[in-house]
């Protein structure tokens, strides 16, 4: 079996859901796919289950029963594989704002760089993102600033989806105590990661806004981010961050 799987969470992405998959199935370095839908209405599933037999075992899904929300489905994700052995687990969106050959740079950063952890990041060598409004450029890319600031992390892209973790970062992090859900989610499993020592490396990708179906994106995911950033960081320090392997 490989030891790489790429979680793609799916809410009515019919429009780029096989796409996506045969993307990353056309990789060079294999990797498998597991879907987490929350019962889309637009039959994203159906198409999924068509795809499998002919995966060779490499696509699986997960089907939920509605919107529990981005946090939720990636742990979920991340819990599925652990208990089925993937050394590296990857984070991506369907709808090719994360471009699918860059999964190959995150894989290596990590197998053959030596990190831990690494982020496609859109602010790491300027401002990489096409097709955003200016408006929603300055919010994301000031949102990191101000997580920087409230954190200290050394990151430039806080709130990037487009990760790898080895399985050593999922198991030291206890995937309970994350709470936030939204950006927040993306911002406290790097800040948790980070508190733990883990060895955290950015990569510069191009972020292309999606061409295909409707974004997710809300205020309230946004507000989530900035007050729970605070929470998180004041609740850090009660905790203690003690690795296991060390």
């Amino acid at each position: 079996m490989t030891n790489n799987v790429v979680i793609i969470p799916t809410y009515n992405e019919r429009e780029n859901i096989e796409q996506i998959i045969r993307a990353v199935f056309g990789l060079p370095v294999v990797f498998h796919v597991l879907v987490i839908d929350d019962n889309s209405p637009d039959g994203t599933a159906d198409i999924v289950r068509r795809m499998m037999p002919e995966s060779d075992g490499r696509l699986h899904m997960l089907e939920r029963k509605g919107k529990l929300g981005l946090g939720t489905a990636y742990i979920t994700g991340f819990r599925w594989a652990l208990d089925h052995g993937y050394d590296y687990v990857f984070e991506m969106d369907a709808d090719f704002s994360h471009p699918p050959h860059d999964l190959v740079e995150l894989y290596k950063a990590c197998a053959e760089g030596g990190a831990d952890m690494s982020i496609g990041s859109r602010y790491i060598s300027g401002v990489n993102v096409v097709n955003w409004p200016m408006g929603r450029v300055l919010m994301s890319y000031f949102a990191s600033v101000y997580v920087r600031l409230i954190t200290r992390m050394k990151i430039m892209d806080t709130t990037a989806g487009f990760v790898c973790y080895s399985s050593r970062v999922l198991r030291t992090i206890d995937l309970d105590r994350i709470r936030l859900k939204g950006y927040g989610f993306q911002i406290e499993m790097k800040f948790t990661a980070s508190k733990f020592g883990f060895r955290i490396v950015e990569v510069p990708i191009i972020f292309t806004d999606r061409k295909r179906g409707s974004s997710k994106m809300s205020g309230g995911i946004f507000s989530e981010a900035i007050l729970g950033v605070v929470r998180m960081k004041l609740g850090s320090f009660f905790r203690t961050y003690k690795r296991p392997d060390r």
